[in-house]
């Protein structure tokens, strides 16, 4: 089992920056990938952003530019960088852990709200 805990949510004006946190704990161990996905009212989650165990990163086109994701292995924790935040990228954040075996881990999400 993984345990995940998103924290560093909040109220932000647009144009505004916060990071993300996510603390991992339990069988972390081979794990395929890591990514936050984020989930606004009345929508379907999405995709955030995505970080390959030692390769590559893939970017929702909304936030790319804007966004960057990141792992400490050695603190077993994983970031998410928001800058130029806007309205729209009002939604609960989860973090995600994706293991080799194929099984999925989620935290229970953190709420971001863009709003002046």
């Amino acid at each position: 089992q993984v345990q995940l805990v998103e924290s560093g949510g909040g109220l932000v004006q647009p144009g505004g920056s916060l990071r993300l946190s996510c603390a991992s704990s339990g069988s972390i161990f081979d794990i395929y990938s890591m990514g936050w996905y984020r989930q606004a009212p009345g929508k379907q989650r999405e995709m955030v952003a995505t970080k390959l165990t030692g390769g590559s990163t893939t970017y929702a086109g909304s936030v790319n530019g804007r966004f960057t994701i990141s792992r400490d292995n050695v603190k077993n924790m994983a970031y998410l960088q928001m800058n130029s935040l806007q309205p729209e990228d009002t939604a609960v954040y989860y973090c995600k852990f994706l293991k080799r075996n194929g099984m999925n881990y989620w935290g229970k999400g953190t709420l971001v709200t863009v709003s002046s």
